[in-house]
């Protein structure tokens, strides 16, 4: 068995803390981050091979974005994609060669700004062009593949705590929806969010700092786990790690994590 989870942690060295907690407490063997917020020399590589976790691929900026995988499984990076094409640091691959070649794609998508309107806002066009290159880059796969990720999208209408509120708000407007069907369909990708947790079953990875989390509950399905079909079905169990969210100095955004019988 083998144990991958993502995690949108919102800068890994302010939160490094509550990551070796999860990581003593959960013990996956892989981990996706995103927006871990530094440069490559910053990251905190000694802690996670403290942790047991020796293999690490991170592509990082500056302050802002940045993805990193770490892992006890031995790996290679495999991949960078600037489908930002703007050069911000987005997306890193790795393979894993004692996994059956197993590929595995993190991707940190961009919000896309406050204006669901190309014309009037630059960061939602560029989030619109990211997922269409990623859809061109979908269609080309021919490897077992999982990607994993922050997509800033909750695409159903029982994501979101209020459908009929939120469709006009940037990460679950009918054009964001739609794209990122193509990009699904274009690899027949299977969500394994929702075939282990059926819709229309509460399913959320992400509340906003600005409200209560737990009292409102209002929270959005903005973080995903894709699978090539064959690899999604050996996929066993999946789980959301709600209880991070109320830890010291919480990111917004929780674990997920999918059993894979490898």
């Amino acid at each position: 068995m083998v144990k991958i989870t993502t995690w949108n942690i919102n800068s890994i060295r302010l939160r490094m803390p509550i990551v070796e907690r999860y990581l003593k407490e959960h013990a996956p063997d892989v981990l996706c981050l995103q927006e871990i917020k530094c440069q490559e020399q910053q990251f905190p590589y000694e802690a996670f091979r403290e942790l047991g976790y020796e293999h690490i691929a991170v592509h990082g900026q500056k302050g802002y974005h940045g993805v990193a995988t770490v892992s006890r499984v031995p790996m290679q990076e495999f991949s960078r994609h600037d489908w930002q094409d703007n050069g911000e640091a987005r997306h890193v691959g790795v393979e894993f060669p004692s996994l059956d070649g197993l590929v595995l794609e993190n991707v940190y998508i961009p919000a896309g700004g406050d204006i669901p309107d190309r014309e009037k806002n630059l960061k939602f066009g560029q989030k619109l062009d990211f997922l269409e290159r990623m859809t061109r880059w979908a269609e080309k796969i021919d490897r077992p593949t999982l990607l994993v990720g922050d997509f800033n999208i909750a695409p159903l209408e029982c994501d979101v705590y209020d459908h009929k509120a939120l469709l006009k708000v940037v990460s679950h407007t009918p054009l964001e929806v739609e794209t990122l069907d193509l990009l699904q369909g274009a690899h027949d990708w299977v969500d394994l969010g929702r075939k282990h947790i059926p819709a229309p079953e509460r399913n959320y990875s992400w509340w906003s700092y600005r409200t209560y989390w737990q009292g409102k509950d209002r929270g959005r399905r903005l973080d995903h786990m894709w699978a090539s079909p064959d690899l999604a079905a050996q996929s066993v169990a999946h789980s959301i790690a709600e209880d991070t969210r109320d830890w010291e100095k919480p990111s917004d955004h929780v674990p997920l994590m999918t059993e894979f019988d490898l």
